[in-house]
């Protein structure tokens, strides 16, 4: 008999090996060191800094390409509206300045006098011969070649106000009465003399301050929402009662059949920049919509201009920069023990981004068109000077967190810090319960 055969022996496949795994460790490794650094006690610090220096370096980087060609077609410089951005933005930097330095403690007591400074302003600017009318509205004191808008210095005045009385009832926000009274009639008396320049878009920016107050003070929910909905019926009706607004109501609402050329025309080739930009844009200051084919293009629809010129990669970076200013704001609102400074903090932070959406909202097409600027980006003095300055406020808010207290007064303040001669912030410490009255009882 013949020996059996032996089949032939399979070799041993080697072991599987997973070609993600030194991803995976190396992502893994990221979060940890990202969880890390955000456990550090000045990462708000940081990036409160990094996201204001950003945004200010792109804004003036983006006015300067957007305006370009309307600044030499008028003066024959092509630097006219640049040299000018660049004036508002040193004087902005003196009030970031100051809204770092000062103390909350005095920027508080402060509070009243500047909410009484803002509506006699805004009394004097409806006052012929005082105040100067521009596109249709009485919202502007001129001094020489320069122009100020009191209503954007009032947002910010509502704020500290608005947050120094809710704080004080903090205990009875419970109760509508206490809700409501005085934040909401002094509210309203600022949104009527904003509705008499008339100023629609500054209205919507002033309402979305008293909606951000009552709901980081702790109002109640029944009564945000009845005053939300009364806001919008608000809105509608003065978008209903002046031609130009309707107008523009009835191109958002109608595009397909609103004539392009007509009240459409700027939405229109809004959209038409951002579509030529595509992934990466045509290249920074190569834009066409700017050679008069897109108005106000350094100013409201500058968004367009970035989405043409750098791309959807562009535009989704102002996109995450604002996204990080909403989280460092609510975080550093989050960490602080301080009260009012929380309020103050969460309340600027949301109508700073909610300002920025409308803007890029009604840039794409999915709001109509309000005039709302894009914060620290938009042309426009007063609006940069005013949000240069609440970026000092967020800037003082994140070096009065507890943690960064208790480092910059043990490890020091560093030499930036000292060159500008910041005091070292100081601990909250919550005010002595008064004690109660003691009525004598009459026998």
């Amino acid at each position: 008999m013949s020996a059996p055969t032996r089949s032939p022996r399979r070799p041993s496949r080697p072991p599987r090996t997973d070609s993600l795994a030194p991803a995976r460790a190396a992502v893994a490794r990221g979060a940890k060191a990202l969880q890390a650094w955000l456990r550090r006690p000045l990462t708000s610090l940081h990036l409160i800094l990094g996201v204001f220096g950003l945004l200010t370096i792109f804004g003036l980087v983006m006015v300067l390409s957007a305006s370009s060609v309307e600044s030499y077609s008028a003066g024959g410089s092509s630097y006219s509206v640049f040299v000018r951005q660049l004036g508002f933005c040193a004087a902005g930097l003196v009030l970031f300045y100051l809204g770092l330095r000062i103390p909350p403690k005095r920027m508080r007591a402060l509070a009243p006098w500047l909410l009484i400074a803002g509506v006699v302003l805004l009394v004097a600017v409806l006052i012929p011969g005082v105040g100067v009318v521009r596109n249709g509205s009485r919202a502007w004191f001129a001094i020489g070649s320069f122009s100020l808008q009191p209503s954007e210095g009032v947002k910010v005045a509502l704020t500290l106000w608005g947050a120094h009385v809710l704080v004080a009832r903090r205990n009875v926000m419970h109760r509508w009465k206490h809700a409501l009274n005085p934040l909401v009639p002094v509210t309203l008396l600022l949104l009527t003399l904003l509705v008499l320049e008339p100023d629609l878009g500054m209205t919507i920016s002033l309402g979305i301050v008293m909606i951000a107050l009552l709901w980081f003070g702790g109002a109640p929910m029944k009564l945000i929402a009845a005053i939300t909905v009364g806001g919008l019926a608000g809105a509608i009706i003065l978008g209903l009662t002046a031609g130009y607004r309707v107008s523009r109501i009835t191109a958002f609402l109608s595009s397909d059949t609103t004539d392009p050329l007509g009240p459409a025309y700027q939405a229109t080739q809004a959209l038409y920049s951002l579509a030529d930009g595509g992934l990466f844009g045509v290249g920074l200051g190569q834009g066409r919509a700017k050679w008069d084919y897109l108005p106000n293009a350094h100013n409201d629809f500058i968004f367009a201009i970035i989405g043409e010129e750098l791309g959807l990669v562009g535009a989704f970076a102002v996109l995450a920069l604002f996204a990080t200013l909403a989280y460092t704001g609510l975080r550093i609102a989050k960490r602080s023990t301080d009260p009012w400074l929380r309020l103050v903090t969460a309340a600027s932070t949301t109508w700073l981004v909610v300002q920025a959406a409308i803007n890029i909202g009604y840039v794409v097409g999915l709001l109509p068109v309000t005039g709302l600027q894009l914060p620290l980006i938009s042309s426009g003095g007063t609006s940069l000077v005013v949000t240069m300055f609440v970026f000092g406020m967020l800037t003082n808010a994140a070096r009065h967190e507890p943690e960064a207290v208790a480092a910059l007064r043990s490890d020091g303040q560093g030499r930036i810090a000292s060159f500008l001669r910041l005091p070292l912030p100081e601990p909250y410490r919550a005010p002595a319960p008064r004690p109660p009255v003691q009525r004598s009882v009459r026998r």
